[in-house]
């Protein structure tokens, strides 16, 4: 893969494929971590010349065009973030786009969100050539969106020169620290379901020393091991499959859990009318003990309704545990750095994954069609330079 930051784009057009899929309300981002991530960049490729078309999707407008999912606050808060003007677009092809774009003074252009069109999550390949009208270079610097093969990711090298982005290409080094971890390697999984994760937790009980589980998808494996659930969520289909692995003897399960009326109680004595939502106070010594030990530690997931206290105070054991000391930490999943921020703790990580499904997918050794794409695009006599 070619570095945008190694290209020469003096006078060049770039399409930028960022992810601007930040929260809105009431017309305002609420969180702008996602577009602050990728001004570095920007302004390197502005003062080297070149001129910045980005793209970006926005929620799941399921391919209409509507309002709540316009890419509008994003370019106010873009404008804002790089004190220049950035050019906001009404689409993001056709003809009328293509003149806007070559006519331009603006060197910031900002397109409408990709997925008001279906052809964009269908990689449809003439949607994706209107795309590379807009543009001379294309750069991927989205790894959230990279295990989709969709138009702006996928299909648009086959008409650009194409090079990965600076966060993108850290996203990757940071995850494949995960191939050849320091040991002991603990991963610490939790979230709601094993069926979201099924394909994370084998790969994982191959690779790490220890998997400690916590979420709600700890009562299916509680399940497994012949305990009472109550009225946990607990998948019944995959009692089977969470039984085999932890056979392999790396699954580690919660000893006690915290009540939904806020006792805590054993895992052999859960009452039947009674749901778990966070991992228990002995759960919490055990896994930090755990964690102490580790060199490389990979979490992903709440370990209990983090959402609601005390429901969260699972979670945020784990957080300070993993922070402290010497090892490699990288998490990946939402409500995991939530957790981290709110504690303060972001600096005290080696890498906060914003790779979401991509990053899972990615760990778990699935070829990822975005960065795929960009592996092929071999660079022509014409563009070797570009």
């Amino acid at each position: 893969m070619r570095n945008i930051l190694s290209a020469r784009v003096r006078n060049k057009h770039i399409l930028f494929r960022a992810d601007y899929n930040v929260p809105i309300k009431n017309g305002t981002v609420t969180n702008d971590k996602r577009i602050r991530a990728t001004i570095p960049t920007l302004k390197k490729l502005l003062a080297r010349g070149a001129t910045l078309v980005i793209a970006s999707h926005l929620g799941r407008p399921e391919g209409k065009k509507r309002a709540e999912f316009s890419l509008a606050p994003v370019a106010r808060r873009l404008e804002k973030l790089l004190g220049k003007k950035v050019e906001f677009l009404p689409d993001c092809t056709g003809s009328a786009i293509e003149r806007a774009v070559a006519t331009s003074k603006n060197r910031i252009i900002l397109l409408e969100n990709l997925r008001f069109h279906p052809e964009e999550e269908h990689n449809d390949a003439h949607f994706a050539k209107q795309l590379a009208r807009l543009a001379n270079i294309y750069c991927n610097d989205a790894f959230g969106v990279s295990h989709r093969a969709h138009a702006s990711v996928h299909a648009i090298t086959r008409h650009l020169p194409s090079f990965a982005g600076p966060l993108l290409l850290n996203e990757i080094t940071m995850l494949s620290a995960l191939k050849k971890p320091k040991r002991p390697f603990i991963a610490v999984l939790g979230g709601a379901k094993v069926s979201d994760k099924i394909q994370l937790i084998e790969q994982l009980s191959k690779k790490a020393d220890a998997v400690l589980i916590g979420g709600a998808m700890m009562f299916t494996f509680l399940a497994a091991a012949g305990n009472e659930t109550g009225t946990s969520k607990t998948e019944k289909d995959y009692v089977p499959l969470a039984r085999k692995l932890l056979r392999t003897k790396k699954i580690i399960i919660p000893p006690d859990v915290v009540l939904d009326n806020k006792k805590t109680v054993s895992v052999h004595a859960l009452p039947k009318n009674r749901a778990g939502l966070d991992i228990g106070p002995e759960t919490r010594e055990l896994y930090s003990a755990i964690i102490a030990r580790a060199k490389t530690v990979f979490w992903n997931g709440p370990l209990g309704l983090f959402e609601k206290k005390p429901f969260d105070a699972g979670t945020l054991a784990i957080a300070r545990a993993i922070a402290h000391g010497k090892k490699v930490s990288i998490i990946g999943g939402g409500d995991s750095v939530a957790a981290i921020e709110k504690l303060g703790l972001a600096k005290k990580f080696t890498h906060l994954s914003t790779g979401g499904g991509a990053a899972l997918e990615f760990i778990e050794g699935k070829t990822l069609p975005g960065i795929a794409a960009l592996h092929k695009n071999k660079p022509k006599r014409a563009d070797k330079r570009a």
